[in-house]
């Protein structure tokens, strides 16, 4: 049997070079994920009238860390793992959020955000984990680390006030009012 001719080209061919065609028009998984993302962030975004939407906002911290496990290299990675790590600290999710910034601070040290998942990280210790000795060495770790950091002097505080019941913490803000007065 003869191959019939397609144009100039044989059927056979036609079609290999269909396949071809449609192939390199085939999306780029990277961008797809970009834009899942970005989809995600508007409902979530579009849903700020009311409480957050934890699937919604579940749903988006599972993106950001699927894309940085996939694209380790790409410099959104450290930046969806800081989202991530945000959201998580914000909904519930203390466990979650140190993870990522742990990521952050070992896989992206030259973040520029690096400081601040630091910090970031002790004050989930502190307040979302009620762990204060771990929140307390990883402040002073920070001040060490980060001595010209915006939140160095945040850093500094929170040891000041670490562990302090909001009682405690009036009687000692009165007090200094008071020697100001004087």
């Amino acid at each position: 049997m003869r191959n019939k001719r397609f144009g100039l080209f044989t059927i056979p061919a036609a079609i290999f070079v269909m396949a071809l065609f449609l192939g390199s028009c085939s999306s780029d998984p990277k961008k797809e994920a970009i834009e899942k993302i970005g989809r995600l962030e508007q409902e979530l975004v579009g849903d700020t009238l009311g409480p957050v939407n934890k699937e919604k906002a579940n749903k988006l911290v599972d993106q950001y860390v699927n894309y940085a496990d996939n694209y380790t290299k790409d410099s959104l990675a450290p930046v969806y793992l800081f989202k991530a790590a945000d959201i998580a600290m914000n909904t519930g999710m203390p466990g979650k959020s140190i993870m990522y910034f742990n990521r952050i601070l070992n896989q992206y040290p030259d973040y520029r955000k690096t400081p601040h998942a630091m910090f970031l990280k002790a004050y989930v210790y502190e307040n979302h984990m009620s762990n204060l000795g771990k929140a307390k060495t990883l402040y002073e770790q920070f001040i060490e680390k980060y001595p010209e950091s915006d939140f160095a002097d945040d850093a500094k505080v929170s040891l000041k006030y670490l562990g302090k019941s909001p009682e405690e913490l009036i009687k000692e803000f009165e007090k200094n009012r008071e020697k100001k007065e004087m």
